[in-house]
Formats: C-alpha cells, sequence, structure tokens
C-alpha cells in the first residue's frame, strides 16, 4: 500500500484520540515503516497494529522535549519522527546502522521534516565539540539497561537541559543504578510519570558538565553498565 493512500493505522489513531491532521501524518509515517520493513529489519513491528503502540508511546514525551534536540539509536524514528510530526522541532538524530541512518534520511526529505541524521555510534559522536553538550533535551527509546542508556546521552544534553528517559518495568536495582551513575555523569533524576501498561518517563536533569571520559570507548557502556 502507498503511504499517501488510504492507511489502516489512520483509524486505529483515531480511536486511539489522535486528532488531524496529525493522525494522518503519523499514519504516513507508519506506512513507509511498515514497507520498508519488508526489505530489512527496522522493527520487530511487523502490522498496523503492533505498530500503533510505538506511535502512541513515541507522543508521550512531546511535553519534556524542546529545541534544541536530540535522539540516539533512532532506528526506525521512535520516538524522534513523531515528536517532530506533532510539534515541529528541528531534530538530530544519531544511528550507526548505515541502511537505518538512509531511511532515516529520506524520512526527513518525505515528510518535509527540519533535522539532521548522523551516521554515527553515540559513544563516538558525543566526543564531538560541535555536539557535546549543544542540546536542551535528548532521548534514547529502547537504547540498552537504564544506566547505559544515560551515560550514552546525558554527554550530549547541556546543564539545565534534560534527558527523557522511556522505559518500560524498572526493578529496584535498575532504578538504584539509574540514579547513581546520573550523579557520575553531572545529573539527577528529577521526576517519573508512570503511564499505562508498566510504561514510563523519567526527566534526568543536567546540573553540571559530563566528565569527559564518558561515554566510554564503543560497546562498552552496554556491556559494563556504570553502577551496577
Amino acid at each position: 500500500m502507498s503511504p499517501d493512500s488510504g492507511s489502516p493505522l489512520e483509524p486505529l489513531l483515531e480511536r486511539a484520540g489522535v486528532a488531524a491532521p496529525l493522525r494522518t501524518r503519523l499514519a504516513c509515517f507508519g506506512e513507509l515503516v511498515l514497507e520498508t520493513n519488508r526489505s530489512f529489519n527496522l522493527t520487530g513491528a511487523k502490522t498496523p497494529d503492533q505498530l500503533l503502540g510505538h506511535l502512541l508511546d513515541s507522543l508521550t514525551v512531546i511535553p519534556y522535549v524542546r529545541e534544541p534536540y536530540i535522539d540516539i539509536g533512532s532506528g526506525a524514528g521512535f520516538p524522534a519522527i513523531p515528536v517532530a510530526l506533532a510539534t515541529g522541532l528541528e531534530v538530530t538524530l544519531i544511528e550507526a546502522t548505515a541502511k537505518k541512518a538512509r531511511f532515516l534520511k529520506s524520512l526527513l526529505e518525505r515528510l518535509q521534516l527540519r533535522g539532521r541524521i548522523l551516521a554515527q555510534r553515540a559513544e563516538t559522536a558525543a566526543h564531538d565539540p560541535d555536539l557535546r553538550e549543544r542540546f536542551a533535551s535528548g532521548t534514547a527509546r529502547g537504547v540498552a539497561a537504564a544506566p547505559a542508556a544515560a551515560e550514552l546521552l546525558l554527554p550530549f544534553i547541556r546543564p539545565d537541559g534534560v534527558a527523557v528517559m522511556q522505559r518500560g518495568r524498572l526493578d529496584a536495582g535498575e532504578r538504584v543504578a539509574l540514579e547513581d551513575a546520573s550523579l557520575v555523569l553531572g545529573a539527577q533524576v528529577e521526576e517519573e510519570f508512570e503511564l499505562a501498561d508498566d510504561r514510563r518517563v523519567l526527566l534526568v536533569r543536567k546540573l553540571t558538565p559530563t566528565p569527559a571520559r564518558f561515554p566510554r570507548r564503543a560497546g562498552i557502556p552496554e556491556k559494563r553498565p556504570l553502577c551496577t
């Protein structure tokens, strides 16, 4: 199905309470994801019903993001593309996999969104002076354990900016590790908002510059998360 024709996602989004014209643009994005997913793996969601949850979950961060805004490990574009569609914010997306980065670039062009795609690992990009501590907000949906995601994202966030952490179930050990890792990285967990289906959004406020040694070299944050 062409993403410009009637999408089965649109009535699903309407029933979920998403107003037009946003639901039309989200449906177009969703169809592009599903179409590309047939050629190479972007996401485990293979049907409109499965993709709906990703779209709606992406919208939950909108109250907490502002420009300049960065998303790391962007993959199929969640949550940054829905955020851009809903708000018009300019987005910087970090995605190391070349095929996914090319897909994201095509999305910006097709959907006429303001932004840029950087085909790099976050561990490398975060040491670039043009990117380090340049962003008022950032997201990292589905990226590693919470302490590892914090290590990868917080170096991009400027003091008084916020890392918006989308998580599912968070056990006591991971929660304590996130709190301790945030302190090491110059931040603190400020607020937590519980959503449906055991989902949550945590706001991690940047207080001081992140020590220059973070993030550690490629692969280490995920293999050896801080404070675990």
